[in-house]
């Protein structure tokens, strides 16, 4: 099996940013900040599996591997934003959230295309 190792390891220190967030929501922040933390948190790393298992994709297809970027690149651009709105107040970081957004949408629309043009054999 080839992996791509970078998409591989950006994934895997996104998940590790994503667990640290979740916790600090669970257990150090404040009502008010706590559903912020946690629903970027959440986002972030349901897309770090999502890009892990585009770096292992079979046969290396480079669509796929592009998907796995937009999906890490797009659950951090998401979870930073909330992140900033809740810890910082950086209203603004509420208007960087949709990018991150459109990003996670296009990765898994990118696996859709993927999966249908391309024969996954088992085994």
């Amino acid at each position: 099996m080839t992996i791509s190792r970078r998409l591989a390891v950006f994934a895997a220190l996104n998940g590790a940013l994503a667990v640290l967030i979740g916790a600090f929501a669970a257990h150090g922040a404040g009502p008010q900040v706590k559903t912020l933390l946690t629903t970027g948190a959440h986002y972030q790393l349901v897309h770090a599996v999502l890009a892990l298992v585009c770096a292992a994709w079979p046969g290396r297809d480079r669509l796929v591997v592009v998907a796995g970027w937009l999906a890490a690149a797009g659950g951090l651009v998401f979870c930073l934003a909330l992140s900033g709105v809740a810890l910082l107040s950086l209203t603004a970081m509420g208007a960087i959230a949709p990018i991150g957004g459109v990003l996670m949408i296009g990765a898994w629309l990118l696996i859709a295309y993927a999966a249908l043009r391309t024969q996954i054999s088992a085994g």
